[in-house]
């Protein structure tokens, strides 16, 4: 295999990233035409799916942004063809923000593709690598709130519109975390290469630990408050009410039966 061909395979988009997005498009047509029997068995596959696209494109961004800063070793690791099993941490990156979403509804911080910082110079550089990810998640709530902050909501099916605010939502708060500056955490990776030598020294100990950190800190009901709080203020900034974001997390539990208050309106 020549060079050329060699890197062509190594940003060949994968068979299981478009088996997803498959899954998205099916199920996100059977919740805008109402062709499912269970419309909350379809929004649920829908921001399953939809959310797993937007951890894949998260880590692509990584992995793409690393490239062009001088990692070229992340096509061989297969992190350019957006596939999810290609991920240095799976679990982390896949199946724990999947179960958050199911238990929680929260956009919990995946992890993560192997980035050799050794072949990259440039603070701004590494800074951008580590911004990209979560910026992604910026842009895909911006594209699920498209419809409500332009006011083109007219011909959105109901039960959609429900599924996209509270796919946004999780869009919002998985931005919100990772831009923490928290050791661990894509916010800190951004300020990381401006500390000193001494100051890095210190953190990286913490960081394995980070994301728990956080968790646990969440749990506090004063903070909790203000991080949803802060949450709602920007889906509110982006046009969607918290009205909104609870039927599309009702309709996503459909195990637990529709609120009747949510199916009214749907």
């Amino acid at each position: 295999m020549t060079t050329a061909a060699r890197r062509r395979s190594h940003s060949a988009i994968s068979p299981v990233f478009l088996g997803i997005a498959a899954v998205m498009a099916v199920t996100g047509w059977a919740v805008w035409t109402d062709f499912a029997a269970s419309p909350g068995l379809a929004v649920f596959l829908f921001v399953v799916s939809a959310w797993i696209v937007s951890l894949c494109l998260h880590e692509y961004a990584h992995a793409r942004t690393a490239l062009h800063g001088g990692d070229i070793s992340v096509g061989a690791k297969g992190y350019l063809t957006l596939n999810p099993l290609k991920y240095t941490h799976a679990l982390l990156s896949i199946v724990l923000p999947v179960i958050f979403v199911i238990m929680g509804g929260i956009g919990l911080p995946g992890g993560a593709v192997f980035i050799e910082r050794n072949r990259i110079s440039g603070r701004w550089k590494h800074s951008l690598i580590s911004a990209a990810g979560p910026l992604t998640n910026v842009l895909f709530a911006a594209v699920c709130t498209a419809p409500f902050w332009l006011g083109a909501l007219d011909g959105v099916p109901v039960a959609f519109r429900f599924a996209l605010a509270f796919l946004a939502m999780l869009q919002v708060t998985a931005a919100i975390l990772n831009f923490l500056p928290v050791p661990g955490l894509d916010g800190y990776g951004v300020i990381e290469p401006w500390l000193s030598y001494k100051v890095r020294r210190q953190v990286e100990p913490i960081a394995p630990f980070g994301l728990i950190i956080v968790f646990v800190v969440l749990f506090i009901p004063e903070v909790n408050g203000m991080f949803f709080d802060a949450v709602y203020g920007i889906m509110q900034a982006l046009g969607v009410d918290e009205l909104g974001i609870y039927c599309g997390r009702d309709l996503f539990e459909f195990w637990n039966g529709q609120d009747e208050f949510c199916a009214v309106r749907a």
